[in-house]
């Protein structure tokens, strides 16, 4: 899946194929803005900060998000130092013509969070953990079997090294029945290891957005988009983005763990209504012709209605000890 993906990545252009919040209103970027202000100020409004995007597309979220600051926020605007977590040269390109001019300081591009330099720092992913490469084991009576990749299907083998370490049957607590395919994605974890290590050092928050579950759940959600449709994940190795669906509970676990507090997840229909996104497309609306008004209030419902993506998607924060829960969780706390 992650050689798979770094092509795909690499050579075709992903936005044919799927489209993200960002791309269907303004009003998702503009929200994510204020909620950056309003947590840069719980962090006691440093003079300086790291805004840091992982997995930024088009750029189009971070553009938005540095419009609405500089617009009601201008002295988080100029605090804020931008920074991409983007490995495809191609889109780096794409990113850097979306962004000429938005900053008051140049970008600047990383392979790994690592690469960022140290101190206060607001994280924001979207659609980002989804991509990172899963691994598959089926419950046996025996134990586990190991899902692999042979040809244009699958093969198991008996699990060697189970990575959790639980009880047999389960995974953070969760029983899997017989027969059934657990999911583990390593490097969503090594994420929240790294994102917890950094706001034990740092005042910060990381917000992450994205589809998924957040509860004992068990299945195979491998899944891949191409030229806009479902497509067989096995098949052309690089020319369709697959994904699979975000543990959010092992996420929060593994960030617990390394330091940070969790807030979440909540599902993201709750999280953009309580943040304003209805008020603000009627605030757009207003005006407009018919049709340019419907389209803006339709796509408020495609983010937000259960039916759409405001149930599946889930958002999840992360911060650092001491700080209050951001905007959007006080009420679930």
């Amino acid at each position: 899946m992650a050689r798979a993906n770094a092509t795909y990545y690499a050579g075709r252009d992903p936005f044919a194929d799927f489209v993200t919040a960002p791309e269907i209103s303004q009003i998702f970027g503009e929200i994510l803005g204020a909620w950056v202000a309003v947590t840069w100020q719980a962090m006691g409004r440093p003079a300086l900060f790291r805004l840091i995007e992982a997995g930024p597309g088009r750029g189009t979220l971070m553009a938005d998000m540095l419009r609405l600051l500089a617009r009601v926020a201008p002295d988080c605007h100029q605090a804020a130092r931008v920074h991409l977590l983007e490995q495809s040269p191609r889109l780096r390109a794409v990113q850097h013509a979306a962004l000429a001019g938005r900053g008051a300081w140049p970008v600047a591009w990383h392979a790994h969070l690592a690469d960022v330099p140290e101190g206060p720092s607001i994280l924001l992913a979207n659609e980002f953990l989804d991509a990172l490469p899963i691994r598959q084991f089926v419950r046996t009576a025996d134990g586990w079997d190991e899902r692999f990749v042979q040809g244009v299907g699958f093969v198991t083998v008996p699990a060697h090294d189970v990575p959790w370490g639980a009880a047999a049957g389960e995974l953070f607590g969760r029983p899997v029945p017989l027969g059934e395919i657990l999911e583990f994605c390593p490097e969503a974890l090594a994420v929240a290891e790294s994102v917890a290590a950094r706001l034990s050092h740092a005042p910060g928050a990381g917000l992450f957005i994205d589809y998924g579950y957040d509860g004992a759940i068990w299945g195979d959600t491998l899944q891949a988009l191409r030229d806009g449709q479902p497509a067989w994940p096995l098949a052309d190795p690089g020319q369709a983005d697959l994904t699979a669906h975000v543990d959010f509970a092992a996420f929060a676990a593994a960030a617990r763990q390394g330091g940070a507090l969790c807030h979440g997840s909540v599902t993201q229909g709750a999280f953009l209504a309580g943040l304003g996104l209805f008020a603000r497309a009627e605030q757009l609306a207003r005006g407009r012709a018919a049709a340019e008004a419907h389209a803006i209030r339709d796509a408020a419902q495609r983010l937000a209605a259960p039916d759409r993506m405001g149930r599946l998607f889930k958002v999840l924060a992360l911060t650092s000890p001491g700080l209050p829960a951001p905007p959007g969780f006080q009420a679930h706390e």
